[in-house]
């Protein structure tokens, strides 16, 4: 694996969505009332027994996982007037909002979310504030501040531009289409996926890419440094330089709530490119911190500090990897 080096004065810049999470949960399986020979004619109607409001996007839930793993990443998104009391919550955490611009007369993006009894979810997006995420540019951010950039679910223009932006920079980034993908052309899709450095999805999401691209795993390997598909309970397969590697998932103490599980695994990801660990280390990162998410309410609501989380990877893993202990020491003590 080859990334910026922590410590190097250099920052990743997350950009994607921003969004409220109402978070439903359905006491029952959705599949037994629905019948798949009348999909076409589709209508139901469900039942939850609670409602949460949470605060969530993919960009904000990415870096909130990066600042608990010591980074101060920035956030580059479009919210509405509503947002500031998340904006002080976030700071305080050590995420850097500088790039993040209220639109006027707009509400922050909304995510409702109905999760079942076996952790399937049937969810919504209104895009809100999202809509004007196009007007931002990467051009704000000088060349010599980026170490990395992720793109993640946004406004598909956006996605599109920024794709674009790192290209005509030498920018290395990282390509999370994920809930956009069914919004993404073919067309974007691989403009996207050929010359990230890593492209990541989830094994239903890499499905849907196949189907509208025609795109395999080893054809997206042809356009990619390296291929990421995570598998919920079954860990994820990182495919890079022609090796396969795959990465257990860490069983959780409680099983609480999925959303924002795939986002702190992407964290992780993320730290290791940034800390050049070896892609078996910074999957287990990965592993972990979806873990942490998975045993909380809502996708910004788990803790920990370098100490805690190197106790549990060692007690889920073995060893720690000198390299992974050094970095997050270090990233203590600047935090």
């Amino acid at each position: 694996m080859t990334g910026a080096r922590h410590g190097d004065g250099r920052r990743v810049v997350v950009t994607g969505s921003i969004a409220n999470d109402y978070i439903m949960s359905f006491p029952g399986r959705f599949s037994e009332h629905i019948l798949p020979d009348k999909i076409d004619i589709l209508s139901v109607s469900f039942l939850v027994d609670s409602l949460r409001r949470e605060p969530g996007g993919t960009a904000a839930n990415i870096a909130y996982n990066l600042a608990l793993l010591g980074l101060r990443p920035t956030v580059m998104a479009t919210v509405g007037a509503d947002f500031e009391p998340d904006r002080r919550r976030l700071e305080a955490r050590g995420v850097d909002t500088a790039q993040i611009r209220v639109v006027p007369d707009h509400f922050t993006a909304s995510f409702f979310v109905s999760t079942d009894e076996a952790n399937c979810q049937i969810a919504s997006f209104y895009i809100g504030a999202m809509g004007a995420a196009a007007d931002l540019t990467l051009d704000t951010v000088p060349d010599d501040e980026v170490a990395l950039v992720v793109i993640s679910p946004n406004a598909p223009e956006a996605m599109a531009k920024h794709v674009r932006e790192c290209k005509a920079r030498g920018l290395p980034f990282v390509y999370d289409p994920s809930q956009q993908i069914v919004r993404l052309t073919a067309e974007a899709l691989v403009e996207g996926i050929t010359g990230s450095l890593v492209f990541i999805a989830n094994e239903y999401e890499f499905e849907l890419v196949h189907e509208k691209t025609g795109l395999g795993v080893e054809d997206a390997l042809d356009l990619t440094g390296t291929l990421v598909v995570t598998r919920g309970e079954h860990g994820s397969i990182i495919r890079s330089g022609g090796h396969v590697h795959l990465v257990p998932a860490v069983r959780p103490t409680t099983l609480v709530d999925p959303t924002g599980v795939g986002d702190a695994y992407r964290s992780g990801i993320v730290y290791g490119l940034l800390a050049d660990l070896p892609w078996p280390v910074a999957g287990r990162v990965g592993s972990l911190a979806a873990t942490y998410a998975l045993e909380h309410t809502g996708t910004q609501a788990h803790d920990y500090d370098a100490a805690a989380f190197l106790a549990r990877y060692e007690a889920s893993f073995g060893d720690v990897p000198l390299a992974l202990r050094r970095t997050l020491a270090d990233q203590a003590a600047l935090a």
